[in-house]
């Protein structure tokens, strides 16, 4: 129930239904008062609602201002600390540590494929290749000086994007869904959550969901080496070919 709350309160403020997401809140509340031993699992999921709520207020303003576009996406992805800003003081609220996986890699855990075992660090190689091949296809299709022109822009991008999204969905929030619920759930939920806030850049349902499945992918990373850090730097590569393939500007 407060997975499915979610999922519909991203779904509602993404898309301004702000009737709907009245509801959403609501039954929030509703189960804060009913279900004491999940209070804090709720808790942190509607702070991030709240937040995310805030964020897109703040980026209707910030689309009236006259400055470039370039400014306003980063000023976007900045704002994503919203929703750090309140799942931390969740934490502190119920004196609980903050945790994002914020160590050293292990690449000693091999991932169980159905019919095939693979080491962590080649199944993060190859991924990595694979999507600098397919963006590598649309990046070549540009122009050299359009490449030069968008290369601040596009590592200020990546870089600010990949942290804020991994320390909310991989960082703070899967580690403390898997200390309260359990592995799976804290997966689902990060991974179907982290898909379906692309909707408030414009992402189709269908788009959004597949975007889920590297959510899925990302998680499983942190999981085996411990550490947020692979996964950022996944996130950076696919963002800088989302970049230069036009998907982002």
């Amino acid at each position: 129930m407060i997975a499915v709350l979610f999922f519909l309160g991203i779904m509602a403020i993404s898309y301004e239904q702000a009737g709907f997401s009245l509801l959403i809140f609501i039954g929030f509340a509703i189960l804060l008062y009913v279900n004491k031993e999940k209070r804090f699992t709720t808790s942190l999921l509607l702070s991030f609602l709240v937040c995310f709520a805030l964020f897109m207020f703040f980026n209707t303003f910030v689309g009236t201002m006259e400055i470039p576009k370039e400014t306003k996406i980063i000023l976007n992805r900045l704002s994503l600390g919203f929703m750090i800003l309140g799942m931390v003081l969740v934490h502190l609220f119920f004196h609980k540590k903050v945790s994002w996986y914020n160590q050293k890699p292990d690449w000693k855990n091999p991932i169980d494929l159905p019919f095939h075992k693979i080491d962590t660090f080649w199944f993060w190689l190859i991924g990595i290749v694979i999507n600098l091949v397919i963006y590598g296809y649309f990046i070549l299709q540009k122009d050299w000086e359009y490449l030069q022109s968008l290369l601040w822009f596009c590592l200020l991008f990546s870089l600010i994007n990949a942290v804020f999204e991994e320390v909310i969905w991989r960082g703070i929030m899967l580690s403390a869904l898997k200390e309260m619920t359990s592995t799976g759930y804290a997966v689902l939920v990060t991974s179907v959550g982290f898909g379906l806030l692309h909707l408030a850049i414009g992402f189709s349902i269908a788009l959004s969901l597949l975007i889920s499945v590297a959510g899925v992918i990302y998680a499983i990373l942190t999981l085996k080496t411990n550490s947020l850090y692979p996964s950022i730097v996944f996130h950076i590569v696919i963002n800088i070919g989302m970049v230069y393939s036009g998907f982002i500007i």
